[in-house]
Parts: C-alpha cells; sequence; structure tokens
C-alpha cells in the first residue's frame, strides 16, 4: 500500500507572521486529529527556516517550491539544494505549470534539478500536465507521456524510490474547475503503465502520483478514493488551517 501525500503549495503567499499562524493552526489540529498521510508545507523561500522550527515535534513535513540546478555560484536570485537542506527540507516541488508559464521551464531543466535534488536526499515532487488547448485537441496522453519520458530521463529503479509525481492538468489550477475524479484516474492510470514500461511494475506500485488542480475540501475524498490517485498538490486550500486539515483528513 502506497501512504498517500498532501502536499500544500504556498505559492507566493504569506510572510513571516502569515506563516507563524497557519503553522500553528495546523500543528493544533493535527495534534487533536492526527493525519494518516504524509503531510508536506511548502512556504516562500522566506519562511522556510521559521516553518523548519515551527514543525518540531509535529508531523509536518518541509518542501521547497524549486531550487536551482546549479549546486552554487553567481546565479543570482537562485536557490540551491544546500541552502534548502540547511533550511531543513526534506522535499522540494518541481517543474510547477506556473514555472513552466511563467519562467520558460522546459522538460530537460526540470530533468536536471530532479536529478541534482536526488543527489542531494532531497525528495522531488515533479508536476507533468497538459493546457486547455491540449485537452480540447485530444493529446492530453501524448503530451503527459512525453512530459514524463522528459523528466524522469536517465532515472535509475533506485532515483525513482525518492520521487513523487503530481498529475496537473493546467487548466485546472487555480481557475475552480477540476478534472472528473475519472478523468483525472484515467491520466493517472496512464502515469503508472508508462512508469512500469520505463522501469517494471514494481516501482509502478511503489510510485506516488498526487493529483493537483483546484482540489478542495468538497471534491478531494472523490479525488483521493481512486485507485491510482495517490494524494494532493494543494493550491489556494491549503492557505487555510480548516480547508487544508478537510483535505488531510479525506486522505483516510
Amino acid at each position: 500500500m502506497r501512504t498517500k501525500i498532501i502536499a500544500g503549495n504556498w505559492k507566493m503567499y504569506k510572510d513571516l507572521a502569515g506563516t507563524t499562524e497557519l503553522i500553528g493552526g495546523l500543528t493544533s489540529r493535527l495534534a487533536a486529529s492526527p493525519a494518516s498521510a504524509t503531510v508536506v508545507i511548502c512556504p516562500p523561500f522566506t519562511s522556510l527556516a521559521l516553518a523548519s522550527g515551527l514543525i518540531k515535534g509535529s508531523p509536518l513535513r518541509l518542501g521547497a517550491q524549486n531550487m536551482s540546478d546549479h549546486d552554487e555560484g553567481a546565479y543570482t536570485g537562485e536557490i540551491s539544494w544546500n541552502m534548502l537542506r540547511s533550511a531543513g527540507c526534506e522535499y522540494v516541488i518541481l517543474g510547477h505549470s506556473e514555472r513552466r508559464q511563467f519562467f520558460g521551464e522546459k522538460d530537460e531543466l526540470i530533468n536536471a534539478k530532479a536529478k541534482k535534488a536526488i543527489a542531494s536526499s532531497l525528495k522531488p515532487i515533479i508536476c507533468v500536465g497538459e493546457t486547455l488547448a491540449e485537452r480540447e485537441q485530444g493529446i492530453t496522453d501524448r503530451v503527459v507521456s512525453a512530459q514524463i519520458r522528459g523528466v524522469l530521463s536517465g532515472f535509475s529503479r533506485a532515483d525513482m524510490a525518492s520521487v513523487v509525481i503530481a498529475y496537473e492538468p493546467v487548466w485546472a489550477i487555480g481557475t475552480g474547475k477540476t478534472a472528473t475524479p475519472a478523468q483525472a484516474q484515467e491520466v493517472h492510470q496512464l502515469i503508472r503503465k508508462l512508469v512500469s514500461q520505463l522501469y517494471d511494475w514494481p516501482v509502478a506500485e511503489a510510485t506516488a502520483i498526487q493529483y493537483g488542480g483546484s482540489v478542495k475540501p468538497d471534491n478531494a475524498a472523490e479525488l483521493l478514493s481512486q485507485n491510482d490517485i495517490d494524494g494532493a498538490l494543494v493550491g489556494g486550500a491549503c492557505l487555510k488551517p480548516d480547508s487544508f486539515m478537510a483535505i488531510i483528513s479525506a486522505a483516510k
């Protein structure tokens, strides 16, 4: 059985005061109602060190929203794996559709970042997903398959033990639209089958595949009950303790 993993992507929200307030709300609720899933919070870079201290003694795990594929150097504005590790991170989101859309990230760069993360003992949450135009053209399978092959290029079976894949249809992120459970399950099943072809079935069976895209308390249970959906990458709904806790509880 794969353990479900619920990750909250805070995006560019919450200053230090907001970080303290949100984590306080989450830890108190988790103390009263323990989670059966692995729960990861991914605050902005500026809040990582603070968050690391605040979650000590709680079941919360810390992740970052991005990282460089370089170890260090004259790369103004970039953040290295070592900086993330020293701030207490265990996970890092890579290839989010907003990174692809607004910052031009391609599969090759995401692949390089993911390899660097794994080599640095960080667990990458690697995102893939199609745009609305691609879905309407009926090429979702082709697009997602190409992305999976690209971002996992050169990964060994041992590397895959650290990988979390997140399927996030771009048309459902921040739009209020959500893939139906059947639509989401279909693509998750495709991804798992492709991983089995690239490696073998035991690797595919062990790989956690999250769904991301307007996950909310009222749709989480049905999405998370699908056979191949192993958790959620949550956006807006993770910014309030009650709504994020409702999604965490749906993982049971």
